[in-house]
């Protein structure tokens, strides 16, 4: 790493060095190499020096971009020649299992007595309003219930019981199989996470909650109890907080003040406490 007064702070080296090493492991495994990331970094550094680091409002020229970015003028004019592709589309089936998976876990007709998400008959002529087909209907008239059953049993999201009735696997919708869908969920999910890291650490205004919780002295036994306490408590607040969004959402539909985004997320995560480098002793 480059040294002196402009040289970054070797916290943030260190700190960059870690995160990136579960991210490069996907990488390597799925056959993504170096020179594909390079090509890939290179297009990211270009559009954000080009759309976040603007003076007074004016797009800034080929030069200034690629003082700031240190990618050379002429791939920075290339660059920026071509259209940006859309990294905040939002799939339509990842779209349409999201609302269908907040029905379920939010909607009074769809819960138990004890809140959870009811085993649904699969057709209305079985289970009239508390059916998948109704649920389906509750979101979109132009879905047939049949499609999205066959893909959700196709991601493991849901399963048939012996009485043939649909049953949600995860109270949200978390494919159990499904690459894209799960890349989907990957890009979005670690990008609002570290976004709002990123926006904490520079101090750019009143600060994001970011907050965990972690320990290294924890038994096999203790992290299976804390893995199935997290489930739960970590599903009961999101319940909670699409229950609010849904109300929020119908509350402000008619507000002309322009619509913001949110995302609030829970993880669990546990490895060895010790992880020698390969090759080295301990």
């Amino acid at each position: 790493m480059p040294s002196g007064p402009h040289a970054p702070a070797a916290s943030l080296v260190t700190a960059l060095r870690h995160l990136l090493r579960p991210l490069i492991h996907l990488l390597v495994a799925r056959g993504f190499t170096y020179p594909m990331l390079a090509d890939l970094l290179k297009e990211i550094y270009v559009d954000t020096a080009d759309r976040d680091f603007r003076l007074g409002g004016e797009a800034p020229t080929d030069s200034r971009v690629s003082l700031i970015s240190g990618v050379h003028r002429k791939d920075v004019r290339r660059l920026r020649g071509e259209a940006p592709p859309d990294d905040e589309a939002v799939p339509e089936a990842v779209a349409l299992g999201a609302q269908l998976a907040a029905a379920w876990t939010t909607k009074r007709e769809f819960l138990d007595s004890k809140g959870h998400p009811r085993r649904l008959a699969r057709l209305a002529s079985q289970g009239g309003k508390r059916s998948f087909e109704a649920l389906v209907a509750s979101v979109s008239r132009d879905i047939r219930a049949r499609s999205v059953l066959d893909e959700w049993l196709r991601l493991g999201v849901v399963e048939l019981d012996k009485d043939d009735h649909v049953v949600l696997r995860a109270a949200a919708f978390v494919p159990a199989r499904g690459f894209d869908e799960k890349a989907f969920y990957l890009g979005h999910n670690i990008h609002d996470h570290l976004a709002a890291a990123a926006h904490n650490l520079l101090a750019e205004g009143p600060p994001f909650l970011e907050r965990s919780v972690h320990y290294d002295a924890i038994g096999p036994q203790s992290e299976a109890e804390l893995a199935a306490l997290a489930e739960k408590a970590g599903m009961d607040v999101v319940q909670k907080m699409s229950r609010k969004a849904i109300a929020c959402e119908a509350r402000d539909s008619d507000d002309p003040a322009p619509k913001r985004r949110f995302t609030f997320g829970i993880y669990f995560f546990s490895a060895p406490t010790a992880e020698p480098a390969p090759g080295k002793k301990s």
